[in-house]
């Protein structure tokens, strides 16, 4: 709680107390966003009392996760309309130490971004134990729920050009992350439940729980320690989830922002093949599998790419798009992480071997400078 009270004061300078409504910011760099304290004016602080009213005493869940639920919000929108506009108000639970240094982590990391492809910061409290993250609502759901979704929650087959803008989004994103910010940025949770849409199926990338800044930094891999390490007892101790966590981690307990580049070629993966990246029933995990039959892409011909593809598309895929989107994700997950991609050459490899790429930027772009 000690570490909550010194972020707020820090906080609390740089901002008038009376301005308590949370905005949006305006202007903007174009598609490579903001970092820094542009982005951080931006986000303002809100009393406890208020993340109450807005939730409606938090009556509405619309997610949940291991440290936190996710409840929706409703507030006045921007410009004094009678219209209240949605908002998610994420609630870190359960209190103590730890949840405060997690909340602080995170919160640190969301005050330095500003991307058209990252969900948007629009306010915070640190009132209480528990903590409140508020973030724009974005309506279309998660992609794990647009790919697997089943039984109610079944949703129509995500079209081959709306993946694609997906990968390509993220892949921006991951850029700005890892380059454009002044202190670069490991997501540490790369995956389609940490990757929102919208009503146009453009994805805005979630979840910073386990971000961290700067280059690197170095965790102890649960097998080198003592079991009475307080290490070991910590069960987030492991960045990353099954199926998408890099094995190189795993081994060095370093992370590095060549372990998002591993996580990032499991979920093109998942967008080509339309398969789950990890399936605990049947001891499947998505990157092993294809790692056999993807070594030589460029040799495959048409039946063999064919049959990688996600079947319900019925075939309408651009087939050289899916064997450069194969080729990408085969060189993330390279033992070697130094042979792995930088996220600015993914982007740039995209832009170049995909041409649905030139059609999906164009309109993202136009559509971002008209928001502004």
């Amino acid at each position: 709680m000690g570490m909550v009270k010194f972020l707020r004061s820090k906080l609390l300078n740089r901002r008038r107390s009376s301005d308590r409504a949370a905005v949006h910011a305006d202007g903007g760099e174009g598609c490579s966003g903001r970092c820094g304290d542009a982005a951080e004016t931006a986000v303002k602080r809100w009393e406890w009392g208020e993340i109450e009213r807005i939730t409606g005493c938090f009556s509405e869940v619309v997610g949940e996760g291991g440290f936190s639920t996710v409840y929706m919000g409703r507030f006045p929108g921007c410009g004094g309309g009678s219209t209240a506009a949605a908002a998610a108000v994420k609630v870190h639970c359960g209190g103590g130490e730890r949840l405060s240094m997690t909340f602080k982590q995170e919160l640190d990391v969301l005050l330095q971004l500003e991307h058209e492809n990252i969900v948007k910061l629009l306010g915070y409290c640190d009132d209480a134990d528990q903590g409140a993250l508020i973030f724009e609502y974005v309506s279309g759901g998660t992609l794990h729920e647009r790919l697997h979704g089943s039984g109610s929650n079944k949703r129509s087959t995500l079209p081959w050009k709306s993946r694609v803008k997906i990968a390509f989004q993220l892949a921006q994103a991951i850029e700005h992350l890892h380059e454009r910010c002044t202190l670069h940025i490991i997501h540490g949770d790369i995956k389609s439940s940490n990757v929102l849409l919208d009503g146009d199926s453009d994805c805005k990338l979630c979840d910073f729980g386990s971000a961290k800044m700067g280059f690197s930094s170095m965790i102890p891999p649960p097998s080198s320690l003592p079991s009475s390490s307080p290490y070991v007892r910590r069960k987030n101790i492991i960045m990353g989830s099954p199926g998408y966590t890099d094995p190189a981690y795993l081994r060095t307990g370093i992370a590095s922002k060549k372990n998002d580049i591993y996580s990032f070629g499991v979920l093109i993966l998942e967008l080509v093949t339309g398969l789950e990246a990890f399936r605990a029933d049947r001891g499947l995990v998505l990157a092993s599998m294809a790692a056999h039959m993807t070594k030589d892409v460029d040799r495959m011909d048409v039946s063999e790419v064919t049959n990688m593809v996600d079947p319900r598309l019925r075939g309408d895929f651009n087939v050289e798009e899916a064997r450069a989107l194969i080729g990408l994700a085969r060189s993330c997950f390279n033992e070697s992480t130094l042979v792995r991609p930088t996220a600015s050459h993914m982007v740039k490899m995209m832009k170049e071997k995909v041409s649905s790429i030139s059609f999906t930027n164009s309109n993202s772009r136009h559509k971002f400078f008209n928001d502004l």
